[in-house]
């Protein structure tokens, strides 16, 4: 069907256009001499830090590989295609991080020399260069997943694909969390509760780490985030697109064997397109709102994509039931966005409040923050649930298989706009690290005041990217349930249930619940072990360095020991945890059977959306209300108020930016391996 090349051709522009407006940036000046030295610095550091990362995960990627073409390409009899597609997912994977952390260390400067020149000239630095990323993910991964399945025609390989990606994703998201919030805590805690210097202060021995940290934790790692779960909701779809009856179905309506097959690679495809029209069409005046900008460019994406799915679908003559299920997950995604922004945004009542709270002390600050959190799960889980039910009874009267097809297929269509919602997230660590390169170098109030206004929009879009992954991860996963459950019965050629009366479902169940805080305190933990570190460092280097925190003229502090403390912790602490999420997921399977597993699988989707979703909005709520104090509200900075507005913005730190968002990636690895691995489990399971 020559409109199945609608992928990979998309795919290609996405990658061009990425290149188009990478040199659009890099054409930008890149300021003074002094701006360029700091920029510099964050580059060097954030590329170090990839580097050390990619080495060490390269080894684990061959040595899965080889157990992959060995236990089930040979053993198995499944094609030793499957661990070559698992090395191609980690190296597009890596490759989207590393082009987006790349223009973003080089539009920070850019952003914070244009705000000189006002707000309009510097938003569309920063928004393009995020742009890079998302257009990078969206278009590497839909490129990679068409190459493999094009080349063998199984999407059973592409799974191996995804998995590759959704490794690199789990270890780059966690060991980028690492690090990036081991520099802020450290930052924060001594240079603005101390110490009483501003936050992005040149004194400040950790400023370089933090800013170093925006870029490989929020850039890098985030991205890799939704380049997981991108490839994963469409493998999910194809592989239960696939399934005998869906076949069978598309071969009578269609003529096309793989008709159900290769239509979610369509609509990510149009989603590509959406995307680049709508990141064009996103402007910012004056005097403009840049949150505003950025929720509109989202909004219109979703028109245009809705628009351009129902001609697909009309023209070709796909059930019209398959394109609501795809537009209710499009809808789900706006619905949770919307909430993230009301329990985060500076400018709503949770975010002021949690600000108010803070004139008694950290302690209620802490209190409200978290409260709120709670409150905050509810309407996306139940937008999650009711985009599930809606998409699988609007799809189920087609046929059999039809329903949990829908499921997948609202979460595709609630991912065909990554390229459009990383873009929005990439811009909030330009925007942030400009404003901290427009501090160090000494810049007018004023261009500050500027970069002020473009951070804070860029605090409460990387909230909402983060709510949007969480919800698009919740629909991903339940479809990449349905599909192990598929691969299983294909397997064993019996109908499988998860009926939590059975013992060995409800024990796998409760393993499940378990693992995501397990997860989380692993991750936290690490933080608090390196932050403990940089702070020290920190205190050393201001007692010991003479004129340092008097800022006297030609003294600096030692940017290059904090970097390094951060880099080491973070490779350190990456690997455990997420290796025990892997590992914990087999055992699990071989020892208590494919019904044990999928229990498990449940389990750890229900607890990992709860956590996620609270971890995610609670941080970002927690940031906002110390910014609300910073921008002179309630006694403004260096106020009792924002002393304890900042322990807990340090609290919400690893919640937000480490635990929250890795959690999306974890339950998304663990199914997937639960997928890739079913046909051995369900040879050699013990029970």
């Amino acid at each position: 069907m020559m409109w199945a090349l609608t992928a990979p051709i998309s795919a290609v522009v996405a990658v061009v256009f990425s290149i188009y407006l990478y040199f659009y940036v890099n054409s930008k000046s890149a300021g003074t001499a002094r701006m360029q030295e700091i920029s510099e610095a964050i580059k060097e550091g954030a590329r170090a830090f990839l580097k050390r990362e990619y080495t060490a995960l390269a080894i684990f990627v061959v040595v899965m590989a080889v157990v992959l073409t060995l236990a089930l390409g040979i053993f198995m009899d499944m094609g030793v295609e499957i661990g070559p597609a698992y090395i191609f997912g980690s190296i597009c994977s890596a490759i989207a991080g590393f082009l987006g952390m790349e223009v973003a260390v080089r539009a920070n400067v850019r952003t914070a020399n244009a705000a000189q020149d006002g707000l309009n000239k510097a938003f569309p630095i920063a928004f393009r260069g995020g742009a890079v990323m998302g257009l990078s993910v969206v278009g590497l991964a839909l490129l990679g997943i068409s190459v493999v399945y094009y080349l063998t025609g199984r999407p059973e390989l592409v799974l191996g694909f995804s998995f590759g990606a959704s490794a690199m994703a789990l270890f780059a998201k966690a060991g980028g969390g690492i690090y990036t919030k081991t520099a802020d805590v450290g930052a924060d805690l001594v240079g603005k509760v101390e110490m009483g210097i501003p936050e992005d202060d040149p004194r400040n021995p950790a400023v370089i780490a933090d800013n170093v940290g925006d870029n490989v934790g929020d850039v890098a790692g985030m991205g890799a985030d939704l380049f997981d779960s991108y490839v994963a909701s469409i493998v999910a779809v194809m592989i239960l697109g696939a399934s005998e009856a869906l076949e069978q179905f598309g071969l009578q309506s269609l003529g096309d064997i793989s008709a159900y097959t290769t239509l979610p690679l369509m609509f990510a495809g149009l989603g590509i397109i959406a995307s680049i029209i709508g990141i064009a069409f996103v402007r910012v005046g004056k005097k403009g709102n840049p949150g505003k900008a950025l929720n509109w460019g989202t909004y219109f994406t979703c028109v245009v994509l809705i628009i351009l799915t129902f001609l697909i679908v009309y023209f070709l003559g796909y059930r019209l039931e398959v394109w609501g299920a795809l537009t209710v997950g499009l809808i789900a995604g706006i619905v949770i966005g919307i909430t993230t922004d009301y329990f985060t945004s500076i400018d709503r009542s949770p975010a002021r409040r949690t600000a108010e709270s803070s004139q008694t002390g950290a302690a209620i600050n802490i209190i409200s923050g978290f409260s709120y959190g709670l409150v905050s799960m509810f309407p996306p889980l139940l937008g999650i649930a009711i985009a599930s039910a809606a998409a699988f009874f609007i799809c189920d009267g087609i046929g059999p298989g039809f329903g949990v097809y829908g499921v997948g297929m609202s979460a595709v269509g609630m991912l065909s706009i990554v390229g459009m919602i990383v873009a929005g997230d990439a811009y909030g660590p330009i925007v942030d690290n400009s404003k901290g390169i427009a501090e160090q170098a000494g810049m007018e109030e004023k261009v500050i005041d500027i970069a002020d206004r473009l951070d804070a929009a860029g605090n409460t879009a990387k909230a909402i990217t983060k709510g949007f992954a969480i919800g698009a991860a919740g629909l991903t996963v339940l479809a990449l349930l349905a599909a192990y459950q598929e691969i299983v019965q294909k397997a064993t050629g019996n109908a499988i249930g998860f009926d939590l009366m059975n013992p060995l479902v409800l024990t796998g169940a409760l393993i499940g619940i378990a693992m995501p805080p397990l997860f989380s305190a692993m991750v936290m933990l690490s933080v608090g072990k390196n932050a403990f570190r940089m702070i020290e460092e920190v205190r050393r280097q201001f007692r010991e360095i003479p004129g340092l925190k008097e800022g006297r003229e030609g003294v600096k502090p030692d940017y290059a020991k904090c970097v390094d403390i951060a880099a080491k912790g973070a490779l350190k602490e990456l690997m455990p945890a997420s290796i025990i999420s892997i590992g914990v997921t087999l055992a699990v399977g071989f020892l208590g059977g494919i019904e044990a597993l999928g229990g498990y699988l449940g389990g750890t989707i229900f607890s990992g959306l709860i956590f996620a979703l609270l971890m995610a909005n609670a941080g970002g709520l927690w940031d906002n209300a110390k910014k609300y104090i910073e921008a002179g509200e309630l006694g403004g900075k260096g106020s009792e108020a924002h002393k304890a507005a900042v322990i807990g913005d340090t609290v919400g730190d690893p919640f937000k930016d480490t635990a929250g968002p890795s959690l999306n990636t974890m339950i998304t690895v663990m199914s997937l391996v639960a997928s890739v691995f079913a046909p051995l489990i369900a040879a050699f399971a013990l029970l």
